[in-house]
């Protein structure tokens, strides 16, 4: 095993490619140890290069909405409510708290992406 720190790109190229070879290595060994370490070295420099900024809440909500398929009317169904669907969408009025509930409940959307502060726009 010889595992050094990831300082370049190259160095990051290689720790994946590294990884892909490692993939499946069973726990405790000494391949699964390399495994692990790796994948903890790549996340540090990941996290420090290219970071992710916190997605607004009526974003990832639609995103949301794109990738699974759904539409205003389901969330709508969620909501209990069309109007106030359309509302939040277009960022006229703000998620309540029960709102957040039942999406998450209903989607499986982390609440916590969903309490964020955003910006409204103006009626």
């Amino acid at each position: 095993m010889d595992i050094r720190p990831i300082r370049t790109d190259e160095d990051h190229k290689k720790a994946l490619e590294r990884i892909d070879a490692l993939w499946g290595a069973e726990t405790g060994t000494p391949e699964g140890d390399e495994l692990d370490l790796l994948f903890d070295l790549v996340e540090h420099y990941e996290e420090h290069h290219f970071p992710i900024e916190p997605v607004e809440p009526i974003e990832l909500l639609t995103a949301h909405m794109e990738a699974t398929g759904r539409t205003q009317a389901d969330l709508a169904a969620v909501i209990g409510s069309r109007p106030r669907a359309s509302e939040i969408l277009n960022k006229r009025r703000a998620l309540t708290v029960d709102m957040i509930h039942k999406i998450n409940v209903a989607w499986a959307i982390p609440a916590d992406c969903l309490v964020r502060p955003y910006h409204l726009e103006p009626a």
